[in-house]
C-alpha cells in the first residue's frame, strides 16, 4: 500500500507572518494552522528561499491534524 504525501506551500511576509497556507482548515487563521503544523510537524518542514517554506505529510497526516483542530461545532 503506498502512502499519498502532501506538500503543503508556506509564503512569509518579510516581517515573518504567513501569509498563504495550503490545506488549511477553515477555522484557522494562516498563522494558527502554521503553529499547529509546526508543533506537531516541525520535523517534515523544509525552509526555502524568498520567504517560501514546505511541509512534506502523508494524506492521513494531515487529515488527522485538520480533524483535530476543527473542534466542535
Amino acid at each position: 500500500m503506498s502512502l499519498q504525501q502532501i506538500i503543503i506551500h508556506v509564503r512569509f511576509d518579510p516581517n515573518g507572518r504567513v501569509i498563504q497556507i495550503g490545506q488549511r482548515p477553515g477555522k484557522l487563521t494562516p498563522n494558527g494552522w502554521f503553529d499547529v503544523l509546526n508543533t506537531r510537524a516541525s520535523s517534515a518542514y523544509q525552509p526555502l528561499a524568498r520567504g517560501r517554506g514546505v511541509f512534506r505529510l502523508s494524506r492521513t497526516a494531515v487529515d488527522t491534524l485538520k480533524q483535530e483542530t476543527a473542534g466542535p461545532g
